[in-house]
């Protein structure tokens, strides 16, 4: 079944406070399925939920993710960052593993993780 990419954000928000129910409060699934759902209400807020949907469709059809910049180092990467060389929203990789560049306003730009199909599993996610 394809997935919708234009999925009913309170649709999608009932579906995961259903199955977060089945896990105890404070428990790693718990957590995961908060986290998730704060972020699409982020996404909403922000009004970057088409966005999103744009994302999320090219994600689901295996478009590749273009990596505008690869850093070996983290200290690489902070110093271009403060540069302001990156755009908001360019995809980077650091030492292989992929992050966002995100403005957040009064707090500044940062590198929000952001993992890549390609990345393999951390070891301590099995």
């Amino acid at each position: 079944m394809p997935y919708n990419s234009n999925f009913d954000v309170d649709a999608v928000l009932k579906v995961l406070g259903t199955v977060s129910d089945k896990f105890p409060n404070g428990s790693p699934e718990d957590e995961a399925l908060r986290i998730a759902a704060v972020a699409l209400l982020y996404v909403r807020d922000i009004d970057k939920l088409e966005d999103y949907r744009a994302y999320f469709r090219d994600f689901i059809a295996g478009k590749p993710l273009v990596v505008e910049h690869a850093f070996a180092t983290r200290e690489e990467a902070d110093a271009v960052l403060a540069s302001g060389k990156v755009a908001d929203g360019a995809l980077v990789t650091i030492a292989g593993q992929g992050f966002t560049v995100v403005n957040n306003g009064p707090k500044g730009w940062r590198f929000l993780r952001t993992r890549l199909p390609d990345e393999p599993e951390p070891p301590d996610s099995k």
